[in-house]
């Protein structure tokens, strides 16, 4: 390893961030000038630039714009509105009950639309004021949703989970799916365990009856909805089509469903597109600019480095994985969950592999690291936009988040140690 190269690297990285650049510029600047330092001008100009034009290039990335498509569609299309009705019959008596709602109506959400920062706009716009108006507080409101909405990315179709299969080098993105629903589920299960509690505690009332009838009324009404997943995903692992074709149909189907409820005009579609492609647009730039520097790295042999200094650290796999665990966390603090999986998952993978830690399981373990962050400032996309969807501030939150935290590590915890959770039900399907 260079330590000049990975001096400057860092620190022209962290100076960036530290004046608030934008995180794409900021990998793509400090590449560019760790790449200058370390070879002739022309020859490192022209190979950043290769390097961010490359890594566009991959037919599994177009899955990513055709999802977020669909996600805008759904946000627009009234199934927002069905989950949660759905969800409220559920869980709607428990005690608790609103914020048990919106936690199942945004992993439900989330799973379908693929974006934590949609299903904390949706479902908390929704449900925030419902809880308000029954006497919950704005700021436990909003712990709920913002941790909750990270599910999404976990229980698949999941974007990010795209990502990770494009990092690892081709590890299937059907198997990582498939992977994502009982780690997704767990998280679910222990947020709603918090919930219940924190609501006994704060003496939320519950209203309402448990009734089969109203369920089987809005299963019915959410049914064309919850069948996209099985769509998408019924497809991909039956071999219909791949994770890109999937996304293709995804959005197809959601333009219908969106006309059939009603919901969407053909003049919102513009800005419906307008929108998806200002997304698609900031994520395959984190993308492009993230490849770069992920081949800078490999060249100054930082990832093979890392890893002989972590397998010399200890040889017990569950430290070694307690500090991964540490320091993505620590990551996901500072950086952006794109860009984190794309730099990180070329360095530690390695690792996790020599250990015996299954790259399916790892990429799982990474995602949900990576969640945490999302509702951490200073760079929590999902925490700003569940606090400005409640109406409070991040300081308020901040203490009511801090056990929905715990619940978070602990199914991180349990993840870790049980790869089963992660790779069980890709087995039984042959992956």
């Amino acid at each position: 390893m260079q330590l000049m190269e990975v001096a400057i690297l860092v620190l022209t990285f962290v100076v960036l961030i530290g004046l608030g650049m934008p995180i794409a510029w900021c990998i793509g600047i400090s590449a560019t000038v760790t790449m200058l330092v370390s070879i002739p001008t022309l020859p490192a100009l022209t190979t950043v630039a290769q390097q961010t034009a490359t890594g566009l290039d991959s037919f599994g990335l177009l899955a990513i714009p055709f999802f977020i498509l669909a996600g805008q569609i759904m946000n627009q299309g009234g199934i927002a509105r069905r989950l949660i009705a759905f969800a409220r019959s559920l869980v709607g008596s428990l005690p608790g009950g609103l914020a048990h709602v919106n936690i199942i109506a945004a992993m439900l959400f989330g799973a379908i639309a693929g974006s934590a920062a949609a299903a904390a706009s949706a479902i908390g716009g929704t449900v925030g004021k419902a809880m308000e108006k029954e006497g919950y507080s704005k700021e436990f409101a909003a712990a709920v949703n913002i941790t909750s909405s990270t599910t999404g990315l976990i229980i698949p179709p999941s974007n990010i989970l795209i990502v990770y299969s494009l990092a690892s080098g081709g590890v299937s993105i059907a198997a990582l799916f498939l992977a994502g629903y009982l780690p997704g589920l767990l998280v679910g299960f222990l947020l709603m365990i918090v919930a219940a509690i924190m609501a006994r505690r704060k003496g939320y009332t519950t209203r309402g009856i448990f009734s089969l009838r109203e369920v089987g009324r809005t299963f019915v009404r959410a049914l064309p909805s919850l069948l996209l997943l099985v769509i998408v995903i019924g497809g991909i692992v039956v071999g219909v089509f791949t994770a890109t074709e999937a996304s293709a149909a995804a959005v197809l189907y959601c333009l219908a469903l969106s006309f059939i409820y009603g919901e969407v005009k053909v003049s919102e579609l513009p800005q419906v597109f307008l929108s998806a492609i200002g997304t698609t647009s900031i994520v395959m730039i984190l993308i492009a600019t993230s490849i770069s520097m992920s081949w800078i790295m490999a060249f100054e042999n930082i990832p093979q480095d890392i890893t002989s200094f972590l397998l010399a650290t200890s040889n017990n796999p569950i430290v070694i994985m307690i500090i991964i665990n540490l320091i993505l966390l620590f990551v996901g603090v500072f950086m952006d969950m794109t860009p984190a999986v794309l730099i990180f998952t070329p360095i530690f993978l390695p690792v996790a592999v020599q250990i015996g830690i299954d790259p399916v399981h790892f990429g799982i373990i990474m995602i949900l690291n990576l969640c945490i962050g999302l509702c951490t400032p200073p760079v929590g996309s999902v925490l700003f936009v569940g606090v400005g969807v409640a109406g409070t501030t991040i300081q308020k939150v901040i203490r009511p988040l801090l056990p929905f935290f715990a619940a978070m590590l602990v199914a991180l915890l349990i993840v870790t140690l049980v790869p089963e959770l992660s790779t069980w039900l890709p087995a039984k399907f042959g992956f």
